[in-house]
């Protein structure tokens, strides 16, 4: 697929974020959980739970500087499920280094809206940042790779390894993406974004749904 059919077919991207994280995303970039841990300057076997193994609960890591910073669950890609689909002699290990080393976007809102509405965060607050995927592609092509699944949902039994994630050179033009990942991270984030809102899923009349209760930047 060429680049601008890419952005004529999915102009804005998505990212889910925790409530009140926007002004650290907004100084230091959107960066990829091993990104975090340089950053926080963890090495050797003290990455080993937060990078190569499964996060059944979120987990804090810790910044001589800035404090604190929380790391999402992985509650849908347990060991044994996610077992169960690996493909071209990938453990379980390996997939999660692979996941942990990029930062993801949803490609429509579609998705974001089933991840809003999810049992993990339905009637939880989170914050969406919309990117510009032309202004994001301008800079970061060479380490965009593309997904046809939610790379992190493992209880669909989806066959997956290395050759899931696809450059946008060999992804075809007729297949939907579902997710587009930046191999490390974005630290210049701020740039590309368009705007950052807050997102309720919740439910109404017995179906879910997603509400948006106000914008949080700019103002």
């Amino acid at each position: 697929m060429q680049k601008e059919e890419f952005i004529r077919s999915y102009p804005t991207l998505y990212h889910m974020c925790e409530c009140d994280s926007w002004p650290s995303v907004q100084r230091h970039g959107l960066l990829s959980v091993t990104a975090l841990l340089d950053f926080c300057g963890y090495e050797g076997i003290t990455r080993e739970p937060f990078e190569a193994q499964w996060r059944p609960v979120r987990m804090n890591i810790y910044h001589p500087k800035y404090g604190e910073i929380v790391l999402r669950d992985q509650k849908p890609i347990p060991p044994d499920a996610l077992g169960r689909c690996l493909t071209q002699g990938m453990n379980t290990s390996d997939w999660y280094r692979l996941l942990n080393g990029k930062t993801f976007f949803w490609c429509n809102i579609g998705r974001l809206n089933r991840m809003l509405t999810a049992n993990a965060y339905i009637n939880q607050p989170q914050w969406v940042v919309a990117v510009s995927s032309e202004a994001l592609l301008d800079r970061y092509v060479d380490t965009v790779t593309l997904t046809p699944f939610n790379t992190g949902f493992a209880y669909d039994d989806k066959p997956r390894g290395i050759g899931t994630f696809e450059t946008l050179e060999e992804w075809p033009q007729s297949r939907e993406a579902i997710e587009l990942a930046v191999e490390y991270g974005v630290p210049d984030i701020a740039k590309f974004a368009i705007d950052v809102t807050e997102w309720k899923g919740t439910w109404e009349k017995g179906e879910k749904t997603c509400k948006q209760l106000r914008k949080i930047w700019p103002i």
